[in-house]
C-alpha cells in the first residue's frame, strides 16, 4: 500500500521532524565522504522552502553501552554530530542551520521553540540515548512532543524498530521523503513487477547472511548469479573440491535446497566455473598476492578462492548485459585489493553498459560501483545495505510499516 509521502502533508509553520541518515565515514573528525548527507537534501529543502520548522534526528557510528563509563564516552566524543552540522550548514548555506550538543532537555527545548519557518536543527546523535535502539516508550514520546509532524528518510536505518524511526511516528502524523520514496520504487518495482529477464546477482562471504534473500530472489528472477566468498558453500555443495576457500559447512544442506528449488522453478543458477586463487588471505587487505586461475572444482588444497575467475566474469557479464532488470547485492571478490577486483570490475561495467534497470543494493556493492567509477552508469545505488537487504527477503521495513497510508 502506498505511503504518505511528505507533499501530502500541510507543512508550513509546522515543526517538523524528520529522521535523515547522516551516518557519514569521519577520519579523524573529518568527513570524508558526505553522499548521506547529499541524498537528504531534496527533502530537508522542499521542507524549508515551503516554510516548514526543520528538526533533524540521526544516529551516527556505534555506541555499546554494556562497555565501560570510560569506552562509552570515548564513543561519544568520536561519534559527535558536530561536523555534520558543519557540512550540513555549507550545502544549506542560504538558511539558519542550528546544532545542539543535546538529544534532551532544555537546550534542545530552547532551540526548538526559537526555530522560525525555513530555519533547521540539528540534534546531537541519537545513540547517545540508550533507549534508542530499545524503542523506549518514554524517549519515543519525548522526541515527539518537539514536533507537529515526522518525515522517514533515513532508508539505511528503516529495518530497525528504533524510537527515532518507529516509536516518533508512532505518536504523530507522517510521511516518507523523497529518498524512501526513490527507495520504495527502485527496488519495489525491481521485485514485484520487473522487466524481464530479470537477474539478480548475490556476493560478499556468508550465506548465512542472505539465506532468506537466495530463498525469495529464486522465486522473483529469471537468473540468480552467485559469487564472492558464498559461492564456494554452493561449489561444495555440489561435491566439489573448493581447498582452503571460506566455506559455511552448516549450510551446505540449504544451498543443495536452493540448486533444487532452482531447478525446480526453472531458474538458471549461475555459479563460478573459475576461480582466482592464493595461498592466503591478503594482510593487509591491500597487499600484493600472487595468484593463478584454476577451474572452480579443482581448487588446490592450499589455497583458497578469493575472485571469481575472467572465464566465469565473462559468463556472468553476458548475463548481465542481456537483462532488462539487474539487482546486485555483494562483491565478487576481495575489490578492495587490486589485485582481486577484475571480477566485480567485470560484473560493474556489465552493469554500467547494460541498458535495463540497474539497482545496486547498498553496502559492499556500493562501495565498489563507487570505487570503481560506474555509480554514476547504474539506475540506482540504494543509501541502505541492511534495510535494500531486507526489502529483497520479502520483509517488511518497520520504519516504513509505521508510517500513515495514503
Amino acid at each position: 500500500m502506498a505511503k504518505k509521502l511528505v507533499t501530502d502533508l500541510n507543512v508550513t509553520g509546522k515543526k517538523v521532524i524528520v529522521r535523515v541518515d547522516f551516518n557519514v565515514p569521519l577520519k579523524n573528525g573529518e568527513i570524508t565522504d558526505d553522499n548521506r548527507i547529499v541524498a537528504a537534501l531534496p527533502t530537508i529543502k522542499y521542507l524549508v522552502e515551503n516554510g516548514a520548522r526543520v528538526i533533524l534526528l540521526s544516529h551516527l557510528g556505534k555506541i555499546d553501552y554494556k562497555k565501560t563509563e570510560e569506552e562509552i564516552a570515548a564513543a561519544k566524543k568520536k561519534n559527535n554530530m558536530a561536523p555534520v552540522a558543519k557540512r550540513l550548514a555549507e550545502h544549506l548555506s542560504d538558511r539558519k542551520v542550528v546544532f545542539v550538543d543535546a538529544t534532551r532537555g532544555e537546550a534542545v527545548e530552547k532551540a526548538v521553540n526559537e526555530l522560525k519557518d525555513g530555519e533547521v536543527l540539528l540534534l546531537q546523535n541519537t545513540r547517545y540515548e540508550k533507549g534508542e535502539s530499545k524503542n523506549d516508550e518514554e524517549l519515543s514520546k519525548y522526541w515527539a512532543s518537539l514536533g507537529d509532524l515526522y518525515v522517514s528518510d533515513a532508508f539505511g536505518s528503516v529495518h530497525r524498530a528504533h524510537a527515532s524511526t518507529v516509536g516518533i511516528p508512532s505518536n504523530l502524523p507522517s510521511a516518507v521523503g523523497f529518498l524512501i520514496e526513490k527507495e520504495l520504487k527502485f527496488l519495489g518495482d525491481a521485485v514485484e513487477n520487473p522487466v524481464r529477464p530479470f537477474v539478480g546477482i548475490l556476493g560478499g562471504a556468508k550465506v548465512a547472511d542472505k539465506l532468506a534473500v537466495i530463498s525469495n530472489l529464486l522465486e522473483k528472477c529469471d537468473t540468480l548469479i552467485i559469487g564472492g566468498g558464498m559461492a564456494y558453500t554452493f561449489l561444495k555443495a555440489q561435491g566439489k573440491e573448493v581447498g582452503k576457500s571460506l566455506v559455511d559447512d552448516e549450510k551446505l544442506d540449504y544451498c543443495k535446497e536452493m540448486i533444487e528449488k532452482a531447478a525446480k522453478l526453472g531458474k538458471k543458477l549461475l555459479l563460478p566455473i573459475d576461480t582466482v586463487v592464493c595461498s592466503s588471505f591478503p594482510d593487509p587487505i591491500d597487499a600484493e598476492v600472487e595468484t593463478e586461475v584454476v577451474p572452480s572444482d579443482q581448487i588446490p588444497s592450499d589455497k583458497e578462492g578469493l575472485d571469481i575467475g575472467p572465464k566465469t566474469a565473462e559468463l556472468f557479464a553476458n548475463e548481465v548485459k542481456a537483462a532488462k532488470t539487474v539487482v546486485w547485492n555483494g562483491p565478487m571478490g576481495v575489490f578492495e585489493n587490486p589485485t582481486l577486483a577484475a571480477g566485480t570490475n567485470t560484473v560493474a561495467k556489465a552493469l554500467a553498459e547494460c541498458e535495463g534497470t540497474t539497482i545496486i543494493g547498498g553496502g559492499d556493492s556500493a562501495a565498489a560501483i563507487k570505487k570503481l567509477g560506474y555509480a554514476d552508469k547504474v539506475s540506482h545505488v540504494s543509501t541502505g545495505g541492511g534495510a535494500s537487504l531486507e526489502f529483497l527477503e520479502g520483509k517488511g521495513l518497520p520504519g516504513v510499516d509505521v508510517i500513515e497510508d495514503k
